[in-house]
């Protein structure tokens, strides 16, 4: 599963769990990033009493404790070297060797990896194994930015709102059109995750019903550079309006998607993802539009 920081990489992970077989079973997600290679093995594999100092007693690793279920590996990348080659043997066997032991034990688990880089570059400049790279890239899940799919940012502000509103308490139902204009606006380098403490911090400021720019983290209302936003009708166009805004730009453009994505001020990922939701033939002849 490959995304930025905070696409919600671990959600879909999440998704894909619950929406198979496994999903009555253990789901163990594991943040690689940060950690030291004994660590990273410990919490993996497990270990036996007296491995390293401090392994007091015999300890169970994550692969094994997921029997059955899916262990998510956030930020694979960050896995050193010598820990990648364990876990290539445990793709390749279902087998584990816990840390201090010679004995081999048998797992049955799904494996999910997500990255927020390019994981070919780092095995062009040697970070990582190429064997494991192709192992774990059997089914690659791409998430765009949110900055690439900002027709997303009202659904995402309902479902936040209809989450906090039921934690805290708070009579919050909705944002005002200015407060959505600038919500709309701002670039969103942390994606989803952003979004959704962005809503948090505006619903616990709020002292009304309806959030309003002065109950936005400053980040939000002050910034610099504003992109051009939809305007409320354009956020609720009908899937025929919307079809025809979509034909009328390919028009213009004689076909051209990436230049009917810039008219349209949308990136060319979201052109392609609403043309399939829409039902418009991946490849038109002008005259037909």
């Amino acid at each position: 599963i490959e995304g930025e920081t905070g696409t919600g990489k671990e959600l879909v992970a999440r998704a894909i769990h619950q929406a198979s077989h496994r999903k009555e079973f253990p789901f163990i997600a594991v943040n690689c990033a940060g950690l030291t290679e004994s660590l990273v093995a410990s919490q993996l594999f497990g270990h036996k009493r007296g491995a390293f100092t401090g392994a007091v007693s015999d300890q169970q690793g994550l692969i094994e404790a997921a029997e059955g279920g899916t262990l998510f590996l956030d930020e694979i990348g960050d896995i050193p070297l010598t820990v990648q080659t364990s876990l290539l043997r445990v793709l390749q066997e279902w087998e584990i060797t816990r840390l201090g032991e010679s004995r081999l034990r048998k797992v049955n688990v799904r494996v999910l990896a997500a990255t927020h880089h390019n994981l070919a570059n780092d095995v062009s400049a040697g970070t990582f194994r190429a064997d494991l790279l192709y192992r774990i890239r059997v089914g690659r899940v791409l998430l765009p930015a949110l900055r690439e799919r900002r027709e997303d940012i009202p659904l995402l502000i309902s479902h936040f709102l209809n989450q906090y509103r039921a934690t805290t308490g708070r009579p919050v139902e909705a944002v005002s059109n200015e407060a959505l204009r600038l919500l709309m606006a701002y670039a969103w380098p942390g994606n989803v995750r952003e979004l959704k403490h962005a809503i948090e911090f505006a619903v616990i400021r709020c002292p009304q019903t309806i959030i309003g720019p002065q109950d936005l983290p400053p980040e939000v209302l002050n910034q610099d550079e504003r992109l051009p936003a939809a305007s409320s009708e354009d956020i609720t166009l009908s899937p025929d309006d919307d079809k025809e805004k979509i034909l009328a730009a390919l028009k213009q453009t004689g076909g051209n998607r990436s230049a009917a994505a810039k008219l349209l001020g949308i990136a060319r990922l979201t052109l392609y993802r609403r043309m399939s939701r829409l039902g418009i033939p991946a490849r038109r002849k002008t005259s037909s539009i």
